[in-house]
């Protein structure tokens, strides 16, 4: 009777061979998932930048440190000397030229 029973549990084809390629599958899967969620993400983010001046705009004040004209920007430092991180500082004030003057 065991010896019936090795090919069904341990076999080339048996049920725990069956158990793995099974979790392998799910973990594939699982990757597909994430993978595809972040595809969508890229997607949108290159459609925002094809389209839109707006996402622009936000990468080049917050990656590049640049401004637009007229405004001034302001720099906030922490106690220790160095800059706040990017997403701790306010956005750049814009000031009209009638105040600038």
């Amino acid at each position: 009777m065991l010896l019936i029973q090795y090919p069904l549990w341990l076999g080339k084809g048996g049920w725990l061979r069956v158990w793995d390629l099974d979790q392998q599958v799910i973990a594939a899967q699982k990757k597909n998932e994430e993978l595809k969620a972040r595809n969508a993400k890229l997607t949108s983010e290159v459609q925002d930048l094809q389209e839109g001046t707006g996402a622009v705009e936000e990468r080049a004040r917050y990656e590049l440190g640049m401004i637009k004209e007229n405004e001034i920007f302001i720099q906030v430092l922490e106690p220790n000397g160095k800059p706040a991180a990017a997403q701790d500082m306010p956005q750049p004030v814009t000031i009209p030229d009638t105040v600038r003057r």
